[in-house]
């Protein structure tokens, strides 16, 4: 189902996909900006399941042992490279804790990924002349 131009997106936990290797499960590994600060960590991966791709990372940051966190997505786009154990990202730390704030109500509003994106300065994934990422996520 479609709402304006993108498709609503679901949580990769949420649905019946899978990653194709272990090794391209990002969730759980640290995200860390362009200068090596540690940003959060990977809560979960949204996904377009009628395109079967990762459209954005769900980040937890901030607080104490999950009290007073703060999620956040970025969108795949911002990533730079992956290792075993850290997403790094080509966003600053102080960007990304101004990021709209992960809303789950808001998920399915037009406007709301439009919104991330432009935040972030990428073009969004239903848009013109779009190109996917190759990074190691879900198929």
């Amino acid at each position: 189902m479609t709402t304006g131009n993108a498709q609503i997106l679901n949580r990769l936990s949420d649905s019946q996909q899978t990653v194709e290797t272990p090794e391209q499960d990002v969730r759980d590994r640290k995200v860390v900006d362009a200068d090596g600060n540690d940003i959060g960590t990977v809560d979960d991966l949204l996904i377009d399941e009628p395109e079967r791709k990762v459209r954005f990372l769900l980040v937890a940051h901030g607080g104490f042992l999950g009290f007073g966190e703060t999620k956040s997505f970025i969108p795949v786009e911002a990533v730079t490279h992956i290792t075993d154990d850290q997403v790094f990202i080509d966003q600053s730390r102080e960007r990304v804790a101004q990021a709209p704030v992960y809303d789950p109500d808001l998920t399915d509003e037009p406007d709301y990924y439009s919104n991330v994106y432009g935040y972030y300065g990428y073009p969004p994934f239903w848009g013109p002349g779009y190109v996917y990422p190759a990074f190691p996520f879900p198929r």
